[in-house]
């Protein structure tokens, strides 16, 4: 993954515990998996306006 071992991935992600704390990391990863299924809707209905666009236009 990106050429880290695993030697990497345990120090950045050590780095990120310090820095953080352990309280604080579950609510980043709920914030990003928020945004993620908000980026993911936001594309559904781009595709869907989309469609609509090619349908109306035959």
């Amino acid at each position: 993954m990106f050429g880290l071992g695993m030697q990497e991935i345990l120090v950045i992600a050590l780095i990120v515990l310090l820095l953080f704390g352990g309280k604080k990391i579950p609510e980043l990863m709920n914030g990003l998996g928020k945004g993620v299924k908000s980026f993911k809707d936001g594309m559904k209905e781009t595709s869907i306006d989309d469609e609509k666009d090619v349908k109306s236009e035959e």
